[in-house]
């Protein structure tokens, strides 16, 4: 299923297993052919969609562009540098990345960092992803907006404010909305990770589709699993081939084998979840018929008798009547000898 599809069946009262888009960045390094396989294995690890970024270092940051992430993992200190490593892949480069997705059967994305590359990947993909670092760049936001397809948004390091213009900028355009928790920690601590703001998201944002754009370590995927049960309808998380790689979108990435963990826990929790309508299960139908009670008398009832409340206590089986229907007992009477220990029928009383 197509994201857009996805999107359009958002069903804010059903929790449902996830959207998973393996964001594998840059982590092609500038190889094609390593892109590819990230492409075969994001696949093989069951994400719905891999998600590249599309920049040029000349357009994204300035040569005095200070670091934030952990230099012990990418000791890179320049965001320039950092950048300029990386931007090996443009238009064409993309063509065939989307071309080799459809062929792998996941869906193509990438995160836009200009105006010309939000300009030609509208040509390759159905939905836009907005970076935290553009949530206060309005008019690039506006620009995207202009494609007319969903938004998908990260929250990463805004106060509310920040978010509630930037959601107000897109709602002018009536763009669909995915809005996505996020905290910009490179790796984010299970400490920071506060999963409780999509719950406070939800509530501010009705109308956006919940998400979760995910940076802590995967360990066992815990967080992203806490992250659906919250209502994270569609969930972001790096992805590498080989987490022991140096640099800073490596470490704190997913694999295949962790995308296939997921899955699996997914699915057991899922199991555990079962139906989101109350109701008796046929599964417990021996106990509704024996765990329950019935009335029961209390001592011999005599034929012709009027019953009281001391003639009558509640006892299992659920084979007679139920105790809930006592007043309707009460008062009646008994039209033939009932025996102490005796579960109540309907056909005993008139």
């Amino acid at each position: 299923m197509k994201l857009t599809q996805f999107l359009q069946s958002y069903n804010p009262k059903v929790v449902t297993r996830p959207y998973m888009i393996a964001e594998a960045g840059v982590n092609h390094e500038g190889s094609m052919d390593l892109a590819k396989r990230l492409i075969d294995e994001a696949a093989e690890g069951g994400a719905h969609a891999i998600k590249f970024q599309t920049y040029k270092a000349e357009t994204i940051a300035s040569k005095d562009s200070p670091y934030y992430w952990d230099i012990s993992k990418e000791p890179t200190r320049s965001q320039f540098e950092l950048f300029k490593k990386y931007d090996k892949f443009w238009k064409k480069e993309y063509e065939e990345l989307a071309r080799y997705c459809e062929s792998a059967g996941i869906e193509f994305m990438s995160t836009p960092f200009d105006v010309e590359s939000a300009n030609f990947l509208n040509d390759l993909m159905s939905v836009f992803k907005i970076s935290s670092s553009d949530l206060t760049n309005l008019p690039f936001i506006e620009h995207q907006c202009k494609f007319g397809k969903p938004i998908i948004l990260s929250t990463g390091a805004a106060y509310k404010w920040e978010v509630m213009q930037a959601v107000e900028t897109i709602e002018k355009f009536g763009n669909t909305l995915c809005l996505m928790h996020c905290v910009l920690n490179y790796p984010t601590m299970d400490e920071n990770a506060n999963l409780g703001m999509i719950k406070d998201m939800i509530r501010l944002f009705p109308n956006a589709v919940p998400g979760y754009s995910d940076h802590t370590l995967p360990k066992d995927m815990h967080t992203c699993e806490v992250a659906t049960l919250l209502g994270a309808a569609v969930i972001e998380k790096h992805f590498s081939h080989d987490k022991t790689l140096p640099g800073n979108d490596h470490y704190h990435a997913m694999d295949k084998e962790d995308l296939k963990h997921f899955w699996q826990r997914m699915d057991r929790t899922f199991e555990l979840m079962g139906t989101f309508e109350m109701k008796a299960l046929e599964s417990e139908a021996p106990a509704r018929a024996n765990a329950r009670r019935s009335l029961v008398a209390a001592r011999a009832i005599p034929a012709g008798k009027t019953i009281e409340m001391a003639d009558l206590t509640w006892k299992r089986p659920a084979s007679g009547i139920s105790p809930k229907d006592i007043q309707q007992v009460i008062g009646k009477t008994a039209i033939k000898d009932i025996a102490e220990d005796d579960v109540m029928k309907w056909h005993f009383i008139s």
